[in-house]
């Protein structure tokens, strides 16, 4: 049975009552976090982590940055960023072995925990209240596994993980608007090379396609 993380946000919001806990964000691409940042700046104390070593090339990996790095931007002095330097070896560390698996399956799974992982410990570092990422907006990563990852963390590391699925009431088309009113680019693949070769890994066109699913279109981020 599939649960309604966007019920669970709404009640860890609830119980702040009005106070605003430090919280780490992973954020995965300007598109993405676009909506996710003006929906949780309003309830926590917000410092955004732009790590990402599944993004391949690192040509890449600066182009993404670098229209997150505009988004961010929009909210100068109301949050924080973290280093975002490339690490390309990490992904290629938790890839190996899992090259020849289809996407959505065990490598893309290793990804998430990656990614969250670092969050959870830096997380942990700083004294943060919370972490959590933007990877749920998009209807194409799969909100069960993310919060399963993040709660097992939580456990892990002592840091709360703030459930979510923010392509829930409306995010994921609130994110298309905000990538479209920004005119932020909108990467064809996923992040890593294998998911750029993957069958229909890719669409044709410019800067205003897809971010973090592999496609383009306007009805998607």
């Amino acid at each position: 049975m599939r649960r309604d993380w966007q019920a669970r946000t709404d009640a860890v919001i609830e119980a702040l009552r009005g106070e605003r806990k430090r919280l780490l964000l992973q954020c995965c691409c300007g598109p993405c976090s676009s909506y996710v940042i003006e929906y949780l700046i309003k309830h926590f104390a917000l410092t955004l982590l732009f790590y990402n070593p599944n993004i391949q090339p690192e040509a890449e990996y600066g182009r993404r940055l670098y229209w997150f790095r505009q988004v961010a931007e929009r909210y100068a002095g109301r949050l924080a960023l973290m280093d975002c330097a490339y690490h390309g070896e990490d992904f290629t560390a938790v890839s190996r072995g899992l090259e020849g698996e289809p996407e959505g399956g065990a490598r893309c799974a290793g990804c998430f925990a990656l990614r969250l992982r670092e969050t959870a410990r830096q997380a942990k570092a700083g004294g943060f209240s919370f972490f959590c990422t933007t990877l749920s907006v998009s209807p194409h990563k799969d909100a069960e596994r993310i919060n399963a990852v993040g709660l097992a963390l939580e456990k892990e590391f002592g840091v709360t993980w703030l459930p979510s699925d923010f392509k829930k009431r409306g995010g994921f088309q609130r994110a298309n608007a905000l990538a479209r009113e920004y005119g932020l680019y909108r990467q064809a693949y996923c992040g890593c090379l294998f998911s750029r070769a993957a069958p229909g890994g890719t669409r044709p066109g410019g800067s205003g396609g897809g971010a973090e699913n592999g496609r383009r279109g306007e009805d998607e981020i």
